[in-house]
Formats: C-alpha cells, structure tokens, sequence
C-alpha cells in the first residue's frame, strides 16, 4: 500500500476546479431547462458575452487612474484657475510631536480630559491645544482646486458615457419596447457598442472604488462606496448572465443626471453660484424623474413583471432583481436629501449646501463652527468682545442706576416717617 502526497500545486488546481464547476452550474445562470449547449453561437452570430471577458476591465481600471492624474494636472488645473476657483488659505499646525502622534494614532478630535491630559503632557493651556488640533483638521481638509479636478474628471467621463451611450442605443428595438429585451433570451447577440460600453464602465467603476480611500470624503461616503460596490455586481453578473439590453438601460438612466452633478459642483467651487444654482435645480429634475419615476416603473418593472413572460425565475432573475432593488433605495436617499435642498432654494433663494454629497464628513462636521482665523478673526474677536463689554458696562450702570433710584426712595420714606 502506497501513500500518495499530493503537492500543494495539485490541491490549488483541484479546488480551483471544484470552485470553478460549483461557481457555473447552469441553474444559477439560465433559465430553466437551458443548457450551456443551447446557447453557443457561430462566430457569423455575432459576440456571446462570457465571463473571460470582463478580466480586461482590472488592468482598464489602473489605465484610468493614470488617465485621471495626466488629466487633472494637465487640464482640470488649469481650467480651474480660468474659471477662478480659488483655495483657502488655512494656518499649519506647529510642529509639536505629542500632539502629532496622538492625532494620528488616538483621534482627530480629543475630548475635554483628553485637552486637559494633553495640556500637561505638553506645558499648553487647554486653548492653544483645541486650537493646534483646529489648525490640523483643517490642514487635512481637501482644497478647493482637489475638489474641482475629481468633479471635472467624472463630469467628462459621465458626459461621454451618456452621449455614445445614448447613440448606440437609441435605434435599438429594446430602447422603445422593453419587451424586446428579453425576446429571445438567453440567446442574445452583443454588438461591439454595447461590449465596449460595458466594458468600460465597469472599469471606470473599479477605478472610483480603488481610488475611493484618497477621493474626497463626503457626506455619503459610504452611501457611495455600497453604490459602487453594487453597481460593479450589477454591471458584472448582467454581462455574464446575458442581461445586457436592460443592463445598457440602467447605465444610461444613471449616467443622464450624473454629469448635471459634477457640472453644477464646479462651478460651485468656482462661485458662479447663478449657473451653480440654475444646473442644480436641472440635475434635481432629471435626477428625481429618472431615478424615482423612469427606473422603478420601467426598467425594474421590466425585470421584476415583463420577463416573467419569457422565462421561469431562477437564482440569476433574484440576484439581479435584489441589486436593482439596493439602488433604488440609495435613489430615495439621495432624492431625500435633494428635496430638502430645493425646500431651501424655494424659500431663501439659493442653494446653500450640496446635500448629497459635496460637503466632506470629515472630523469637523461634528464641530459648530470653526473658530476665525487670521486678522479677520482678530477683527471678528475685538468686534464680539467691544459688543459684550459694551453690554456689561450697560448692564452695571442700570444696576448702579437702580441701586440709586432705590436709596433715594428709601430716603424720602424715612423723612415721611420722621
């Protein structure tokens, strides 16, 4: 009796297999009663989406980070600098090593007996430490040129992306009759068009969520990060599963109000808050239409309703549905916080703040307000503190004033009295 060892390169393949065999079983990814077999086509067929070919959208993703710095330093800056975009000028922190470690290790925002702690370690009163860590929160704060070079690079990628995808699709049958989206199915040819819209969109969703860690964080920061983790699951199971004609759809709705977005967060860094306000108000219209009224009662009934017509549910029909349904809620989120700021515009007459994601959920946004810095801080200080002792010294006098009235009264009592 021999006892075989098997090398660790042997049980890597085996299970590899095993993972690979479980991962395509036909029913998680076809109808019932379809078999791999019964939808191979000829090459004179034109392109069946397989799997293999999304491993092209990783190394794609990369050459959009590089693409995205070359186009930032190149263009986005200094097409920032035309429209006048302007950075704050911020006071650095002093250099004091406790300080720093305890800020980068503990928290950006110590507690009252953290301060006092700190303020004994480092011979400081308890203001200079709360003003030290001030300055170094807002050291970290991204500048406005930074903020304005992510916007344009999504606005250019979200205006090309919608156009070509708008052309390729508006003389498909699918794009009028949403029945034909699934006539046929899973035997459905894919025109290089739609291939290449696919693809690159998925890779430039992997590249937002690599970069995600060093983009500029806001308010619905992880609102943002589970939308791109669903929408890279919801762009990759499509292809895979052959749900390309409504998944085509999807990416259009989405791409039709996202490059309002980013146009309208430019200018607001620029401060043309006219043209700022104009294509907010614009974004909110489309937004709200196509993501409230367009998604639900087309495209997700299309999946949910009129598929069922063609084909009996299975694991991917679930899958898919769950994902668009994940969306959704993020699309009433984010009309949430966009209905509150149109109640703002119509009563003040502005948009004050981009409630759905352009202000940073940083440290400070637990802070009241950031103490004035500068010489108009200064100017600001003596103003408040002219304005309380002016008070004060009113104060005193009517209480002197009252203390008189007062003894007077008493006085002409007592001559009464005598």
């Amino acid at each position: 009796m021999y006892l075989v060892i098997s090398s660790p390169l042997d049980i890597g393949t085996r299970m590899v297999a095993m993972l690979n065999e479980w991962l395509w079983q036909e029913q998680y990814w076809l109808p019932p009663g379809i078999r791999w077999q019964d939808i191979e086509m000829k090459d004179e067929d034109g392109r069946f989406p397989m799997p293999r070919d999304l491993l092209i959208t990783l190394p794609l993703a990369f050459a959009f980070i590089a693409l995205r710095y070359v186009f930032e330093r190149i263009i986005a800056i200094p097409f920032s600098k035309c429209l006048g975009v302007k950075d704050q000028v911020r006071i650095r922190a002093q250099p004091i090593p406790k300080l720093e470690a305890f800020y980068e290790h503990v928290s950006r925002q110590p507690s009252q007996s953290q301060v006092v702690s700190l303020g004994r370690q480092c011979g400081l009163s308890q203001r200079k430490i709360q003003t030290w860590f001030r300055h170094r929160r807002n050291q970290d704060k991204p500048s406005n040129t930074k903020k304005f070079c992510e916007a344009s690079w999504r606005f250019l990628f979200y205006l090309v992306s919608f156009a070509t995808g708008l052309a390729s699709l508006i003389g498909t049958p699918w794009f009028w009759d949403h029945k034909e989206c699934w006539r046929g199915y899973p035997k459905q040819p894919v025109a290089d068009a739609h291939y290449w819209y696919y693809i690159l969109e998925l890779s430039f969703y992997f590249s937002l969520l690599l970069s995600v860690s060093v983009d500029v964080k806001r308010k619905d920061f992880k609102e943002q990060v589970v939308h791109h983790i669903a929408t890279i699951f919801l762009i990759g199971f499509s292809y895979a599963a052959n749900y390309v004609r409504v998944g085509t759809l999807v990416m259009l709705v989405h791409d039709s109000s996202d490059f309002l977005l980013e146009s309208a967060k430019m200018f607001h860094y620029a401060v043309w808050t006219t043209t700022c306000d104009s294509l907010f108000v614009v974004f909110a219209v489309v937004f709200l239409v196509t993501r409230l009224v367009v998604f639900p009662c087309r495209i997700v009934h299309t999946t949910m309703v009129v598929s069922r017509d063609f084909f009996q549910p299975f694991f991917g029909y679930y899958f898919f549905n769950v994902l668009l349904l994940v969306l959704q809620c993020l699309h009433i989120f984010w009309a949430y916080l966009i209905l509150r700021m149109l109640y703002k515009f119509v009563f003040t007459g502005k948009v004050e703040r981009d409630e759905r994601s352009d202000e940073e959920s940083d440290v400070d946004e637990h802070e009241e307000e950031e103490e004035p810095e500068g010489k108009e801080g200064e100017r600001n200080y003596k103003q408040r503190k002219e304005n309380i002792n002016s008070k004060l010294t009113l104060l005193a006098n009517n209480c002197v004033l009252n203390n008189l009235t007062n003894q007077r009264n008493l006085n002409s009592r007592l001559r009464k009295a005598r």
